[in-house]
């Protein structure tokens, strides 16, 4: 019994249990660890999207005979021009549909708390389900204007964080560039024999997948928030290049991002002409049917392999569990894992297969 895999999992589920249960009931010395980690992460994420999506440029120019710091020189300079010409370029609208977002502000305000003030006036005449939710929504409203100071505390706070993690990027960035052949090696090299072919393996294939992912779905996001600003340029929509940009970052996530991206300019369309909604709802309809029928296919194909339905529950528990850092790396989290179980069933399947061969 003890041979059987079913045995063997329920053993392994089990330890990893008590693992857990022990590693959180002596937390405290795991705590610097976890500050470190903490602090690295973001940085460490952030360098890894930018070398995967100036790789292939680093490859090409090392092909063609350039060396390693001349290629790294090369691209930084490059990045740096790229984002400040985006700058140069979209910086004076972007400042303008600000100062006028922050202009408009109450008059939004005054729109929308309108709507919730005639919602809630006739929330006796709404089903009882409906009703519920109005209730807990403006009870939530209630908390967060109780506990305003506490979130402008958080954002000031907040905003040191994100100028930390900007000023480490680079460097995170510069070391991937010049020393990424090496991460794999001194990894395998640990293990001899089979085991370090297996690890060896293991490890590219979890590189391809985040090489595939990363750059396929930066590329994806950039197709549609285009055609996205496109479309809301023609329907003449409110601060288009605010929502584009933020439909930019929202499509990073599969299949629900075009979706979350909907919601801003829905309600930036009903305050400046109803009529607009439909508009909206018919570019965003477009575009998604395009990015799942025809970009997604040719540009991503059948490398990541997830299913829709559990990208979907993959996003939702990622969102319940860690919020929405937790959303945007769910999906390639699920993905290397599922590289790394294909790779364990194939070991396991060879050793099978060797040890039931006839001599």
């Amino acid at each position: 019994m003890t041979k059987k895999v079913w045995f063997q999992v329920g053993i392994g589920m089990i330890i990893a249990l008590l693992i857990i249960k022990y590693v959180v009931e002596i937390h405290w010395i795991f705590n610097p660890f976890y500050i470190i980690i903490k602090t690295i992460f973001i940085p460490l994420l952030l360098g890894g999207v930018l070398y995967y999506i100036s790789e292939p440029l680093q490859r090409l120019m090392e092909k063609k005979g350039a060396p390693r710091w001349g290629s790294i020189l090369t691209i930084v300079l490059l990045l740096a021009g790229i984002v400040t010409g985006i700058l140069l370029m979209i910086g004076n609208p972007i400042s303008e549909q600000v100062n006028n977002l922050v202009e408009n502000a109450p008059n939004i305000e005054n729109s929308i708390m309108e709507a919730a003030d005639f919602v809630l006036d006739n929330r006796d005449n709404l089903p009882p389900q409906v009703e519920t939710f109005v209730n807990s929504v403006s009870s939530s409203i209630q908390d967060i204007a109780m506990s305003g100071s506490k979130y402008i505390v958080s954002f000031v706070s907040g905003t040191v964080a994100a100028t930390f993690t900007l000023i480490l990027v680079p460097f995170f960035f510069i070391y991937m560039l010049k020393d990424h052949e090496k991460f794999a090696p001194n990894i395998y090299n640990i293990f001899a024999g089979e085991r370090r072919t297996w690890v060896k393996e293991t490890l590219a294939d979890i590189d391809n997948v985040l090489r595939n992912y990363v750059q396929g779905q930066v590329l994806i996001s950039l197709i549609l928030a285009t055609m996205m600003f496109i479309g809301y340029l023609i329907i003449d929509l409110d601060y288009a290049l605010l929502l584009a940009i933020f439909a930019f970052f929202m499509n990073m996530i599969p299949f629900i991002g075009p979706w979350i991206s909907l919601a801003p300019a829905l309600i930036i369309a009903v305050i400046q002409d109803p009529i607009l909604v439909v508009w909206v709802a018919v570019i965003t309809l477009v575009a998604q049917q395009l990015e799942s029928n025809l970009i997604t296919p040719n540009i991503m194909g059948k490398s990541l392999d997830v299913h829709p339905l559990t990208v979907i529950t993959i996003v939702l528990a990622a969102g319940n569990i860690g919020g929405f850092l937790f959303i945007i790396i769910s999906i390639p989290t699920y993905a290397v894992i599922k590289a790394v179980v294909k790779n364990i069933y194939e070991e396991r399947k060879k050793i099978k297969e060797a040890a039931t061969k006839t001599v």
